[in-house]
């Protein structure tokens, strides 16, 4: 049997869906993948990310593929990936999930609590922006967009200090790059980060069971819990949201990290359950969100990226 997948053409979306084929090879020796990568909207467009209002714009044309029957099931970066998929498609499998802290790359070693005042750090995220912020009031943080190592590339001094990015990334590509770890503790990770998703037709439960054999049960569960807090709070590239669930034998804890457009307030609340009803963790948590105002922080970020659009 072979299995047509989809991807990006992005050396980071390669790399991932080779990761996964891997896998997949290992507990289906038979089988045989072979990639089809697809450009998306989110390749061609070079604005900032916070500045397209659109949901799925790294997966959209991929998965329309998987729909149309061009490619049997597609590989995705989870945190690309709206919780709403079309009715004849399914999020198929989760394999186990990366490290999901950020990184610090700067050329000449620099953390975040020692570069320079005055440095510029790069980043692709309004989330870590304002925590950068928060961190280091004394340093200026600008958009920076392209594949992880051309954002490395840029950290050179010239326009960029250093940058902030997901070690997941650098992992899967194998970059040979000196970084310092960032805390979850002052970068909670945006929901799903460091998770793959495996998107497949809804009634090919062929595929679907084998794509199930490379499932990890606990990074499911954990995401699920992530996303429905996502749902909830409707955070995104527009509303930046910090969520982490970890599990911990039958119970799971879920942290969650908003913040106001400044970055001088933040809200905070961390949730332990069930791990086996993570939707029901994620919708407490986002309730208890609620409760602190974080309606009000999500309007004043909407308002702000507007007023961005329009300079």
């Amino acid at each position: 049997m072979k299995y047509i997948v989809g991807a990006r053409g992005s050396q980071l979306s390669v790399a991932q869906t080779n990761l996964v084929i891997e896998q997949l090879k290992k507990a289906n020796p038979d089988a045989k993948y072979e990639i089809k990568t697809i450009t998306t909207k989110g390749d061609t467009d070079s604005r900032p990310l916070f500045t397209i209002d659109q949901k799925g714009i790294f997966e959209k044309e991929i998965d329309r593929a998987v729909a149309q029957k061009e490619v049997d099931f597609a590989v995705h970066s989870l945190k690309d990936v709206p919780s709403e998929l079309d009715e004849n498609l399914t999020l198929a499998c989760i394999p186990k999930r990366e490290t999901v802290n950020d990184v610090f790359i700067s050329p000449d070693g620099s953390s975040l609590d020692s570069i320079k005042s005055g440095s510029v750090i790069g980043t692709s995220s309004l989330r870590r922006a304002v925590q950068v912020s928060r961190k280091r009031p004394d340093v200026t943080v600008k958009p920076i967009r392209g594949n992880i190592e051309t954002r490395i590339k840029k950290a050179s001094g010239e326009n960029y200090d250093a940058i902030v990015l997901a070690k997941a990334g650098i992992t899967r590509l194998g970059v040979d790059v000196k970084y310092t770890e960032l805390s979850t503790d002052d970068f909670s990770p945006s929901p799903g980060q460091g998770a793959i998703a495996i998107v497949a037709r809804a009634d090919d439960s062929e595929t679907i069971e084998m794509l199930k054999k490379i499932e990890d049960s606990d990074s499911r569960l954990e995401i699920e819990a992530e996303r429905a807090l996502s749902d909830f709070v409707d955070s995104g590239c527009r509303f930046p949201v910090g969520a982490y669930a970890k599990s911990n034998g039958t119970e799971m804890t879920l942290t969650v990290t908003a913040f106001s457009v400044d970055g001088k307030q933040s809200l905070h609340v961390s949730k332990t359950g069930d791990k086996n009803n993570p939707k029901s963790l994620g919708q407490s948590a986002g309730e208890e969100l609620q409760e602190k105002g974080v309606n009000d922080l999500a309007l004043n970020w909407r308002e702000k990226v507007e007023e961005w659009n329009k300079t």
